[in-house]
Formats: structure tokens, sequence, C-alpha cells
């Protein structure tokens, strides 16, 4: 019992210096930039057909895009390193933690808000036409709960201080209130129409509460939180809301959750069990980036220097979790593509990351890279569906 306090008390510890290193303005050197030819971009005048949604590879090998790197030129150097390797698929930002959207939306909601004033890709039917003709599968990301713009914009759906006005986090920002379904309804209003762009998965993202100090979050009042109602109902409630709108788009239902749910009893104070998840959504995506760990974790005193180890260990945890419900979603790990602290990290230590799900019979992955720089490096030329490491492993 002692044992079980302790490692909650370091899991609760670590929890805002993980979320923090998520921040962009944060993040150390990342890996060179990959030297590819430029493909062509479509032409306005000469827009592509809206193609059929495409079904998922068997295995889904994806590179995180930001909406930035999706509406520019890089975008093209990217599809042309995925039309040469075993990436399969591209996680494109459709609303990141600003809460502006990538294209102009219909949605009512963002265009109260304004959401559509800093559009970063005018052209995104084109884009999503050249993945779809070059076999790179879309997938949509949409954050849900860090949202300021919403919050600013609907007062009403915002965290409130005890003391009045906008609750805020460390970094200054509103956040919506996870326990309003109004929130999630919207996140599901962006889905459907991102599907009818041509999106093929609809991936959420922050579907939880702040992860603050416990003295912020004791200023925090929830005006949407019914009677008795913990966090963790609150995020199971509104995710069966989420899923039983997206599900009729017969596209799959997707969500990235912190990495630390494999292993944590409780819900980390943010509402995120790993047994609601793996029993709501079709793929849980855990971020187990070694260097979100604090030290000592899986006995090892820096666990950023031990990338397949620590992958390996969380990941064991999340599958033996999900082993003991019915039908448990499929579990794709988000993976660590950048430098945050020592040692430098370099293709070996993103490929070794890559092996542990191999060696767990997980052969879908995501890589995460805050500007979307990826090294070619890392990649395997394109063999079908099987890479040496996950044909070995099976």
């Amino acid at each position: 019992m002692i044992r079980r306090h302790l490692l909650l008390a370091a899991l609760a510890a670590a929890l805002p210096a993980a979320a923090a290193a998520q921040d962009s303005t944060r993040w150390g050197d990342e890996l060179p930039a990959a030297a590819a030819p430029t493909l062509p971009v479509p032409t306005p005048d000469a827009p592509y057909p809206a193609p059929p949604t495409p079904k998922p590879p068997a295995a889904v090998r994806a590179l995180y895009l930001t909406a930035w790197v999706f509406g520019s030129q890089r975008f093209y150097d990217l599809v042309r390193l995925a039309d040469s390797t075993e990436v399969n698929a591209f996680v494109i930002d459709v609303k990141d933690d600003t809460g502006y959207l990538t294209y102009r939306s219909g949605v009512p909601t963002a265009e109260a808000i304004g959401a559509n004033k800093e559009l970063r890709a005018r052209d995104v039917r084109e884009r999503l036409a050249l993945l779809h003709e070059k076999g790179i599968f879309p997938i949509a990301r949409i954050v849900v709960a860090k949202d300021p713009l919403l919050a600013l914009g609907k007062p009403a759906w915002s965290i409130q201080d005890v003391d009045g006005g906008f609750w805020r986090d460390r970094q200054g920002r509103a956040w919506v209130d996870a326990f309003r379904d109004s929130v999630w309804i919207y996140a599901a209003q962006l889905g459907e129409e991102a599907v009818r762009l041509g999106f093929a998965e609809l991936q959420y993202d922050y579907v939880r509460f702040p992860d603050e100090p416990r003295s912020r979050m004791a200023r925090a009042r929830y005006g949407a939180r019914r009677e008795g109602e913990s966090t963790r109902d609150g995020v199971r409630r509104n995710l069966a809301l989420l899923r039983d709108r997206i599900e009729p788009l017969g596209v799959p239902f997707t969500l990235d959750v912190f990495g630390m749910t494999t292993v944590a009893e409780g819900d980390l104070g943010i509402g995120q069990v790993w047994e609601d998840l793996v029993t709501v959504a079709d793929v849980v995506l855990p971020m187990v980036y070694p260097s979100h760990y604090y030290r000592g974790m899986y006995g090892f005193a820096s666990p950023n220097a031990a990338p397949y180890e620590v992958v390996k260990r969380a990941l064991e945890d999340g599958l033996r979790r999900s082993a003991k419900v019915t039908d448990p979603a499929e579990v794709r790990p988000y993976l660590q593509a950048f430098t945050l602290g020592p040692p430098r990290y370099g293709p070996e230590h993103v490929r070794a990351q890559i092996k542990a799900g191999y060696d767990l019979g997980l052969e879908g992955w995501v890589l995460w890279n805050p500007r979307s720089v990826y090294d070619p490096r890392i990649f395997r030329p394109a063999r079908g569906d099987a890479t040496p490491e996950a044909s070995a492993a099976r």
C-alpha cells in the first residue's frame, strides 16, 4: 500500500512537468529536415474530385503535421518522404490548442467565435486529394478541452475562477469546461465536416481536464458539473456522447491520451482512466515519450536515455490492462521524434521505440515532432505493410 501511494504521488508530481514539456516553445533541437524534391502544387482552378473515404492501412505508420506545415510547401516534401518509405499516414491538425482552424469551417460555433480568422490551408481539398492519390491515409487531429478561443468566445462554456472571470492555466490560457456537452458537440461537428472534406480518421486530443497543480485547480469552478460527478465521470460521459455522434460517419474514432494512463490507477486528476478509454474508442494513442517520465520511472535514473525499455514497459502496462476488458481498442503509440533533455535524439532512438512496439505485436505508430521535422534515416524503404522488425516480431 505504501508503494502504491508513493507511485501515485510521483505521478502527480510529474504530470505538470510532462504537460509543460508539450508546449512547443520549450522543445530542444529537432531532427534535421528531410532533403526531398518538391512535388508540384495543385492549382486552385483545377481541383481534384472528392475521393471516397479509404480504409485504414493494416498498420498505420504516421507522421504528425502541424496545421502550418500542412498548408505550406514543406507538406509536399513530407508527401515525397512518405511515398518512398514505410510511412503511410499523416495526422494533421484541424483544430490545435489555439482554437483556430486549419481551413474555413461552416460550423456555426466556429464562425461565431472567429475560429476562421487564422487559416493555415486554403486549398485543403487539393492537398487531401493528393494524399488519397498517393495512398497516404489522412487523419484529422482535433483538440477538445484546451481551446482558449472557444472559452473566451463562449464564456458560459469556460472554466470560471472562484473570484469571478476566467480560470487560467500557468500559461495564462483559458480552458473550456469539459463537463459541458456543448464543447464535445462542437468537436463532433468539426469532425463530421473533416470527414466530408476527405479525412478518413478522427483523432481527438485533450479529452480531459487541465493538468495543473492542486493549488491552481482549487480555484477552478465548473458550471456544467452535475451533482456528485467526478472528473472521470465527466470525461466518460462526454466521450460516449462524442463516440455516438462520430459512429455514423463510418471512420475510426481515436483518442490521444497521456502516456502515464497506462500505469496510473487513478485518473491523474484529469479524468483519464485507461479502462474507460480503451472501451469507448476504436484506437487509443498513449503518448509514451521517454522524456516525459519522471526520474526513477521503471527503475531508470534517466528514462529519456532508455527509449526502448521505457516505451516497452509503458505499453506492456497498457496491454495488460486492456486484456482484462471486453473488446478493447487498438493501441497505437505516439513516439518521440524530438529532443527534450539529454541525450540528443537521433534516428536510432526513434527506431528503438518503434521496435519496442513491434516486439509487443503493435505494428502501428505515430511520430510526434512539434515542428513536423523528421529525419529520413528513421524510416525503412517502402515494402508494402511489413518492415523487417515487424516481420521478425510476428
